[in-house]
């Protein structure tokens, strides 16, 4: 089982940049498929990206470009560098971990991962 922290959101204007960090808690962490969702007000959470437990990495097309993912086994972290950033970014993100054998399938969708974070606001202003 782990545990899953985030922080670094906050607000910040079109085209600026922010870096959000999940920190994970509990065993085995590089074992762990680690992702970035999103899920702004009326709307369904979205994947915005993954990195698998073999290091590869996805991204959703809307964020393709702009966003990099990251994670640091040894410290038991996630990182999303997220640049250029829209208005239509804004929402709460999430982070989430799907434990699997090392370079299991790990698709960038909700119903895959197991565990979450309580998440961390973004807010682009135009």
């Amino acid at each position: 089982q782990v545990q899953l922290v985030e922080s670094g959101g906050g607000s910040v204007q079109s085209g600026g940049s922010l870096r959000l960090s999940c920190a994970a808690s509990g065993a085995d962490y590089s074992h762990y498929c680690m992702a970035w969702f999103r899920q702004a007000p009326g709307k369904e959470r979205e994947g915005v990206a993954k990195i698998g437990n073999g290091g590869t990495t996805t991204y959703a097309d809307s964020v393709s470009g702009r966003f990099s993912i990251s994670r640091d086994n040894a410290k038991n972290t996630l990182s999303l560098q997220m640049n250029s950033l829209k208005p239509e970014d804004t929402a709460m993100y999430y982070c989430a971990a799907k434990w699997g054998p090392l370079y299991a399938s790990c698709p960038l969708s909700a119903s895959s991962f197991d565990y979450w974070g309580q998440g961390t606001q973004v807010t682009v202003s135009s």
